[in-house]
């Protein structure tokens, strides 16, 4: 990672978020206007990564894809935006402007070789941006899990219920489709991988080992109290204030029901041996 990023420092471009965004927001106002002046077509249509027309000599979608507008309304494509630009820039805060860029980076080239390979075996590949959408999100709540959003500007939920809820339908979508399918959904969190796989995977070991330790211990502890009547134990019942009785012999342990109603323990040592008369007759 590190020699990576001193490949691209020199490179490296700030504020790529809001850069990202300033094309979306520009081709979505041209689509706007061709709309309005019942003008045909799609703007976007040639920027989209379609591998085919890379090969015929429109190389320039290998980075212009990311700029594909959002096909929805305005409303939501602005609130779309508003919050890819928060997550975006937080995620450049936290991590460096170099560090961010590689990020992107590795999803871009991870997309391309998605489609060039899905395009080989025949199937119709044209890539867009969602998968920045969806690795920002997923990076931001893995680094701040804790962060509330206010879904419909009322139910206030954690971000990493919501991360939980989008790895469950890429593990549904992985389960249920075909390989191509599953090379798609690897490729679309190629780059979250990379970042953050071997933390994951450190957490399931430590979560094995612990949970190892966690059975062993269970096997081998004993209760602190237990009735020498009836058996309860303070595992068992660890409400139950447990007595011992200072008329036995060692420490004998009863319940509350048997600590008044019991036959008092006696030891060896208690048995006196019989006296010899050794005084002169």
């Amino acid at each position: 990672m590190k020699r990576l990023e001193s490949w691209i420092r020199p490179w490296a471009i700030p504020n790529l978020t809001a850069i990202i965004i300033g094309g979306q927001v520009l081709l979505y106002l041209v689509q706007m206007a061709r709309n309005a002046g019942h003008i045909g077509g799609d703007a976007s249509a040639r920027i989209y990564l379609e591998p085919a027309q890379v090969l015929e000599g429109e190389v320039w979608r290998l980075i212009t894809f990311p700029f594909v507008p959002p096909d929805t309304a305005l409303i939501w494509a602005f609130f779309g935006w508003m919050i890819f630009y928060f997550f975006g820039t937080t995620l450049e805060n936290h991590w460096g402007t170099v560090r961010f860029n590689l990020f992107l980076i590795i999803g871009v080239l991870a997309n391309i070789i998605a489609a060039f390979v899905a395009w080989s075996c025949g199937a119709l590949a044209i890539a867009n941006n969602g998968f920045l959408y969806a690795t920002v999100f997923l990076a931001f709540a893995r680094l701040f899990p804790h962060f509330i959003i206010n879904l419909f500007f009322v139910l206030p939920v954690q971000i990493k219920w919501l991360a939980l809820l989008m790895w469950a339908g890429l593990a549904y979508g992985f389960v249920i489709g075909e390989w191509m399918d599953r090379f798609l959904i690897i490729a679309s969190v190629f780059n979250y991988l990379v970042f953050f796989g071997r933390e994951h995977l450190q957490e399931l070991r430590q979560g094995h080992r612990r949970r190892s330790f966690e059975a062993r211990a269970r096997k081998t502890s004993q209760p602190v109290h237990k009735c020498l009547a009836c058996g309860l134990d303070s595992d068992a019942s660890p409400k139950t204030s447990f007595r011992y009785c200072s008329q036995c012999a060692g420490q004998c342990c009863y319940c509350p029901e048997h600590i008044q109603n019991h036959e008092h323990q006696t030891s060896d040592e208690t048995e006196k041996p019989e006296l010899v008369d050794s005084r002169p007759q």
